[in-house]
């Protein structure tokens, strides 16, 4: 067996002595008593001991095991654990409307679904009896006394792990996992993930040792992501094969809470979600930031706006740190990448897409095509066009939901959803998503000049409004003086008057990307949408 396959990969790296030790914002909720300081073979026998409870409550090989709880890191943890007795995780977030996790949980019919009891009271209160798609459900905690626990509900601490579940190893190109896309439009898609995909292609690409971007014996790599999606699955295994010296955990963005744990052990690396980084902005301008010894910074996920990677460049003390933009999907994986530097980003007055520019495809690994979205015919360089990539690790398909696979597949190529412009030299520069396009203009774009000109704005998003004309929406603690307004988006096209909300006011995906569908369907009631959403 492979020692990168996710079920074993922690007892290779026991036995090989790894010294990481893992540094936890809070417990993890598989192992509440375990405190917030790990090492790896602690964490081998925890992925051990979850995998004979799996067993124990029935997951079988071939089997769906769900699992949808609060954002921790124990969403990788209990996925290795299937996929140790066979088993396939199906990791879906918490941030699921009871109704949408209902549609999901049918669609897997799970024989164990791991979940919290509060998410069974959620669904419960919307009328939505969660566990009837499961055979099992395990709960992570016991609940309160009276809940009125159902036959076929249990918890965790109750089943037993006194003997450790055999190996089960699938072929490597039978489903391995189920991960959910981000669900910026409707339901998520339930994407399907085999061995030879996730971890011969993705993870181990990533295992490689690529100068920079692979973690040293001495670095101290953080992670503030969205632990319910595919990416947290890969880079458990291929970070801690590399072995860094200590792997910071970050659960909860909050500043203070964030702020507390990496000040005790300053990172070196740091991987976020974008809307992590903004909410850091305040912790990157202190005096004695805890991001003053990082050399390398990486964003996935969604857009990133120039101002929010200047502000942590600037805030590290190294001579040259890096900024690391990819550009991928669930379903294909990484498919470019560029490294910001503070030289590149050192202009602000001017419009231009800094960040847009996407970089190149990852040469060897991916083909990218830009064509027309009306014939998908082949576009000149230069031109708009839809893009389309070619990759080995594409997935197996939509579970559920084969029709609106084929809707996304020409032979070898997977149409992106997402409109670009593809330079001479081969570089991808991203317009807007096909769903949220307006004519003539780039949203993204937009943004990124309204954020670098107005700091006191949080996020700003650009959809399409009643009267034809953009509207923009501005995330911000407080009004925006029309003067300072005017004078930003002096040179842009015509916009409308900008609304402005509060952060808790504008609705977001498990990894912080803005629902605008759902924003514009809550406050823009008559706005006009120009893209047809067929691959979305």
């Amino acid at each position: 067996m492979k020692p990168l396959h996710p079920g074993i990969v922690f007892d290779a790296l026991a036995r090989r002595r790894s010294p990481t030790v893992v540094h936890l914002s809070r417990p993890l909720d598989l192992a509440p008593d375990a405190g917030t300081r790990l090492t790896v073979p602690q964490v081998a026998a925890l992925v051990r001991v979850t995998a004979a409870r799996l067993a124990a409550a029935g997951a079988r090989p071939g089997d769906h095991v769900a699992v949808v709880k609060r954002n921790h890191w124990d969403y990788a943890l209990i996925a290795c654990a299937a996929a140790r007795i066979g088993a396939v995780p199906a990791l879906l977030s918490d941030h699921l409307d009871p109704h949408v996790l209902d549609t999901l949980l049918d669609r897997l019919q799970p024989a164990v679904l791991v979940t919290e009891t509060r998410l069974l009271r959620a669904g419960s209160a919307a009328g939505v009896e969660l566990t009837r798609h499961a055979g099992l459900t395990v709960t992570l905690d016991r609940g309160a006394p009276g809940d009125g626990r159902r036959a076929n509900v249990t918890a965790l601490q109750d089943l037993p792990d006194v003997r450790s579940a055999p190996i089960r190893r699938r072929a490597d190109g039978l489903p391995l996992v189920v991960l959910q896309t981000s669900g910026t439009t409707g339901a998520p898609k339930l994407v399907v993930h085999s061995t030879t995909t996730l971890i011969r292609r993705l993870t181990g690409f990533e295992a490689l040792p690529w100068p920079v971007l692979t973690a040293g014996r001495e670095d101290v790599f953080a992670s503030a992501t969205s632990f319910a999606h595919g990416r947290a699955l890969s880079w458990t295994v291929s970070t801690f094969w590399h072995q860094p010296r200590e792997v910071v955990i970050v659960a909860d963005p909050d500043p203070e809470v964030a702020g507390r744990l990496l000040a005790e052990h300053p990172p070196t690396i740091v991987e976020a979600l974008p809307s992590t980084y903004v909410r850091w902005h305040r912790l990157a301008a202190q005096e004695r930031n805890p991001f003053r010894d990082v050399r390398l910074y990486i964003s996935t996920f969604d857009a990133v706006h120039p101002p929010t990677v200047r502000a942590f460049l600037q805030a590290s003390r190294r001579r040259f740190p890096l900024w690391m933009q990819g550009w991928g999907q669930t379903e294909t994986g990484p498919l470019t990448f560029r490294f910001f530097t503070r030289r590149a980003l050192a202009k602000r007055a001017q419009r231009h897409p800094t960040t847009r520019n996407l970089g190149w495809a990852l040469p060897g690994w991916v083909g990218l095509q830009v064509v027309d979205r009306h014939t998908f015919r082949p576009v000149p360089r230069g031109e708009v066009g839809l893009v389309l990539s070619r990759t080995k690790a594409r997935c197996l398909g939509y579970l559920g939901e084969q029709d609106r696979w084929r809707e996304k597949v020409r032979g070898p190529w997977f149409n992106t959803g997402d409109l670009a412009v593809r330079s001479r030299s081969g570089a991808v520069r991203l317009l807007d998503r096909e769903v949220d396009m307006i004519p003539g203009i780039s949203c993204v774009e937009l943004e990124d000049v309204i954020q670098d000109r107005l700091p006191e704005v949080e996020e700003a998003v650009v959809l399409g409004g009643v009267d034809r004309t953009a509207q923009p929406v501005l995330i911000a603690d407080g009004p925006v003086e029309p003067a300072r307004w005017k004078e930003a988006v002096r040179d842009l096209p015509a916009l409308a008057e900008p609304l402005v909300l509060e952060r808790d006011a504008v609705p977001r995906t498990a990894t912080g990307k803005v629902r605008r569908h759902e924003l514009r369907e809550r406050y823009l009631a008559g706005a006009i949408g120009h893209g047809t959403g067929r691959w979305t």
